[in-house]
């Protein structure tokens, strides 16, 4: 570190000529004010002699000072945006908003054969769909073989061994037609419902579900308390699901009527029953000898009940879009879960926004018709060429009610 003093550039050059000497003492002039700065910054002598071990003090923590001959002024902090103005409110009009949510109604539709066989490659263009008799426009289609979620629902009392012989078979054939991604939970009702095992995809566990109906415990059928509690059950399952109900449909003691759990059945979307009348092959014998099936211990049984048994359960069939099965024989078990499984996993989606988009509660009936392309009747024909008749199967109606987001 050094200085530069100006007596001893004097010094140095007392000898030049006066003009050098003249243009020297002007830079010195220039210079001066740079040589005062160094000075200033420059510890003094006497200090440097009194402490020779003292290294020089480092520079300040913010790094080297600027020697910039231009002083850049500090950015000034820009003020925050205003918030922005709160809408005036106009007169008359009430101080909230409104949503609204519009509705979407889904129908799964089966078209097949008299014999049960799926019919495909139909367009969206081959349906139409009514609503309280007054034609929607489709906005969605397509064909679902999406994984099933069914309950199965078998009636198990003290009732005929044969009866409950049916109601095993008929529950051990549809859960050996399952496929591995199918949900499916078993349920059993006498007196009141019980659940066997929860909706699971373990065949074994349903299997394992079903050898325990082994001892029945009460004599009583109560399908319509239990068909209720399956219902109320899966309302909070999302998409579509159905219930396999395996019964004789003689309701013996429940606390609900027929109109409740009509009235439930129509409330509750998203659902089709299949119901399988079981006991027919007993049913007949005794019909052919004059006589009443016998029903349960004790509890007298005629066939007007076991008619309007059917009756009933057939409308269950019809309001959700299922359909009803009365297989006589055991063998018929394979071909009728066969059926069903074939029409719940090839069936046509529709999707519509209805005209009434009020959720008032009402029931709307439904009517979905499947016709040609320019409107006329729809022609079917089999592999030979021979005209086929062919059954549309969608539910009657729905509940148009408020749902909660």
């Amino acid at each position: 570190m050094f200085s530069i003093q100006f007596p001893a550039l004097t010094r140095s050059f007392g000898r030049l000529p006066s003009i050098l000497l003249l243009s020297l003492a002007v830079c010195g002039l220039l210079v001066l004010p740079l040589a005062a700065q160094d000075q200033s910054s420059t510890p003094p002598a006497s200090d440097q002699q009194q402490n020779p071990d003292q290294a020089p003090a480092p520079p300040d923590a913010g790094g080297p000072q600027s020697v910039s001959p231009y002083a850049i002024p500090k950015k000034k902090e820009e003020p925050p945006a205003p918030p922005p103005e709160k809408p005036k409110k106009v007169a008359e009009l009430p101080d909230y908003s409104i949503r609204v949510n519009v509705p979407m109604v889904n129908v799964d539709v089966m078209v097949t054969t008299k014999d049960g066989q799926f019919i495909p490659g139909l367009k969206e263009d081959n349906f139409r769909v009514f609503e309280d008799g007054k034609p929607q426009t489709i906005q969605h289609f397509n064909i679902s073989q999406a994984p099933i979620t069914a309950v199965l629902l078998v009636e198990f009392a003290s009732t005929n061994y044969y009866f409950m012989v049916d109601a095993l078979n008929a529950s051990y054939s549809f859960a050996n037609m399952l496929k591995k991604d199918d949900w499916v939970a078993v349920e059993y009702y006498d007196m009141k419902p019980h659940i066997l095992v929860d909706f699971t995809q373990d065949k074994s566990a349903i299997f394992g579900a079903l050898n325990e109906l082994r001892m029945p415990g009460f004599a009583e059928t109560n399908l319509f308390d239990a068909l209720y509690d399956t219902l109320d059950r899966v309302d909070g399952i999302q998409g579509r699901k159905y219930v396999i109900l395996i019964s004789t449909g003689v309701d013996t003691f429940s606390k609900l009527n027929l109109d409740q759990i009509l009235k439930k059945i129509k409330a509750t979307p998203n659902v089709t029953i299949f119901p399988i009348s079981i006991g027919w092959m007993l049913r007949e014998y005794f019909e052919s000898h004059g006589m009443a099936a016998p029903h349960g211990m004790g509890i007298p049984i005629s066939n007007m009940d076991y008619l309007q048994a059917d009756n009933e359960m057939q409308t269950f069939a019809r309001l959700t879009g299922g359909r009803f099965y009365q297989p006589r024989f055991e063998a018929e078990l394979p071909e009728v879960f066969h059926s069903i499984l074939g029409d719940i996993r090839n069936q046509y989606t529709l999707a519509y926004q209805p005209t009434n988009s009020a959720m008032d509660g009402t029931y709307r009936k439904l009517k979905v018709e499947v016709v040609a392309p320019n409107g006329g009747p729809l022609k079917v024909r089999d592999q030979h060429g021979k005209d086929v008749k062919y059954v549309v199967i969608a539910r009657e109606g729905y509940t148009a009610k408020h749902t909660v987001e």
